[in-house]
């Protein structure tokens, strides 16, 4: 079981892969560039080096892709509130909606999915892919040590 687990996170991985470019290509934004979008939409305005970090991207990648991101009208850059020195990137929600419209058949696919599983069912699904999310942070921070 835990290979057919296995090979099902690694199908899981392709075929949402292949759903992320074709929305990127209906909205003219690479891969990186959802990645990072995801990232602020999951946890609110980011410093560009939180940003990097988080993606696992080089500083001057992530520049780059700001740079194009916000030239789009996807991502704003201001100044933090508490360190005027500092900057926060944020996501603008009208660009967002276009993409949440995009991602509606998966949304309501994985609704259906959910809704023929019970509370204690759902939790432990829940439980595992948080497990495997901090499994796979953990090995891509062990091959990014020295």
């Amino acid at each position: 079981m835990t290979n057919a687990i296995g090979d099902g996170l690694r199908d899981l991985r392709s075929e949402l892969a292949r759903l992320n470019h074709q929305v990127g290509m209906r909205v003219e934004l690479k891969d990186g560039d959802l990645e990072v979008l995801d990232l602020l939409d999951r946890h609110g305005p980011l410093s560009p080096g939180t940003l990097a970090r988080r993606a696992g991207l080089h500083p001057a990648t992530m520049t780059g892709i700001l740079d194009r991101l916000e030239r789009a009208g996807w991502i704003t850059r201001d100044r933090d509130a508490t360190d005027r020195r500092a900057l926060v990137v944020g996501s603008t929600r009208h660009r967002l909606a276009e993409m949440l419209t995009l991602y509606s058949g998966m949304n309501s696919r994985l609704n259906r999915i959910c809704s023929g599983y019970d509370l204690d069912q759902l939790e432990l699904i829940a439980k595992f892919l948080r497990q495997v999310a901090d499994a796979g942070r953990q090995a891509a921070d062990d091959l990014g040590k020295p």
